[in-house]
């Protein structure tokens, strides 16, 4: 059996921290899990975004032992409904409506406020012994038998593994000359948090507009999160409006079913694109969440497709540790990118298509739409099928997903 080193996970968000408890939970305390991220000195987290977890992420929290610290501030998203319609339109018809329930009691998705989930897990991996570095990976080297990790503090670390969870403009994956391919959408996500008079009883609401959905998310108490598209050039003016400029640009889509509104945060706006890492895996080298693929939040699955990255990759390196396999040899890095990269290219193709055909102001595209929309409103099965996958549900679920230990 060969001697396991550390394993090092660059980045410390969701993923690279619930990676990091999932691995010290599966491979018990004589491995060395170590976290390396500058923004670790930063706690309490301040980030003021919001993120729809599904269930089968919700199962991965309660399982990892961090859900409990975060429920009491989630809001359980009850019933979702999906509008098309022009902006200029004076009523938004319904043609499709999800009820929020994939089991008895166990809603599709929560909405949770971000800085308590990474409070939440950076605390869970304190607790389970994972070194928490406030320092970034400046440099590695890879070879057979592991891979030298420098920080930027000057520590030097002897790993089997080295992960990848740097977001979107991964250094490591750049250092590693891992290609990515993709295209830029000429959009922008507007992200706002908005009080309103009246409750909205845990419902979601997408509604399509021709520049791209609107997004009202539930959260706790009488406020929505907003992810709001507009191209590229529409969001940074909208951005750049005064309070009473931007109220009217909110009002008009918003609508005033929920009573008087009023931004609780500044609006910021996001580019849009779509990029996949031509490899997931690189000698000694894994890539996960944002730094292995990056999709359109159409369908709100950009950071449920990272915690499925986080269980699979788990799953198999605890599998390999039980077979006394080196960890960071190339079969089981290539098991972890065969398991994940079908999906992630399947989903990616997917929201692709759902933004190129809710995006636009054909009128022959909105009618073939809203007849297809109408039509699964119509098939409970559909729903049914549309629900699971939207709970990350379907297909080869790793272990996490299901709410089982490692």
């Amino acid at each position: 059996m060969p001697a396991q080193r550390s394993i090092v996970i660059c980045g410390g968000a969701f993923a690279g921290l619930a990676l990091a408890v999932a691995l010290r939970q599966g491979l018990g305390p004589d491995i060395p899990v170590i976290v390396a991220d500058p923004a670790l000195s930063q706690r309490p987290s301040r980030d003021p975004r919001a993120t729809a977890i599904v269930a089968a992420c919700r199962r991965l929290f309660e399982t990892l032992g961090v859900w409990g610290q975060v429920a009491p501030t989630a809001q359980p998203i009850t019933d979702m409904v999906v509008t098309d319609s022009r902006l200029e339109d004076a009523t938004r018809p319904v043609f499709l409506t999800f009820a929020g329930n994939v089991a008895p009691g166990e809603p599709f998705a929560h909405m949770v406020e971000n800085r308590y989930l990474i409070d939440a897990l950076a605390s869970r991996a304190e607790a389970e012994g994972v070194e928490l570095h406030a320092a970034a990976v400046s440099s590695f080297a890879s070879r057979p038998d592991g891979v030298s990790v420098t920080l930027a503090d000057g520590t030097v670390i002897d790993a089997s593994l080295l992960v990848a969870a740097d977001g979107a403009r991964s250094k490591l994956r750049e250092r590693a000359g891992i290609a990515t391919h993709g295209w830029d959408y000429n959009q922008s996500g507007i992200v706002v948090t908005v009080g309103h008079e009246r409750e909205h009883h845990g419902r979601a609401e997408e509604h399509f507009l021709p520049a791209g959905p609107f997004a009202i998310l539930p959260l706790t108490g009488n406020r929505s999160s907003l992810v709001w598209t507009e191209t590229r050039n529409d969001a940074a003016r909208i951005v750049a409006l005064n309070e009473e400029q931007f109220h009217a640009e909110l009002e008009q889509r918003f609508g005033l079913h929920l009573g008087a509104i009023k931004p609780l945060d500044r609006p910021r706006a996001f580019p849009l694109g779509y990029f996949v890492a031509r490899s997931f895996i690189a000698e000694r080298l894994a890539l996960i969440g944002d730094a292995a693929h990056v999709i359109h939040p159409i369908a709100g699955q950009g950071l449920n497709m990272g915690l499925k990255d986080v269980a699979a990759l788990a799953e198999v390196v605890v599998d390999a540790a039980r077979l006394g396999m080196d960890l960071g040899q190339a079969d089981v890095l290539e098991r972890y990118q065969r398991w994940r990269r079908f999906d992630t290219m399947a989903m990616g193709v997917a929201t692709n298509s759902l933004n190129f055909l809710f995006s636009n102001e054909s009128t022959l595209l909105r009618t073939v739409r809203d007849i297809g929309l109408g039509l699964v409103d119509r098939a409970p099965p559909l729903k049914e099928m549309f629900i699971r996958q939207a709970a990350g549900l379907s297909g080869e679920v790793p272990r996490l997903l299901k709410g089982e230990a490692l």
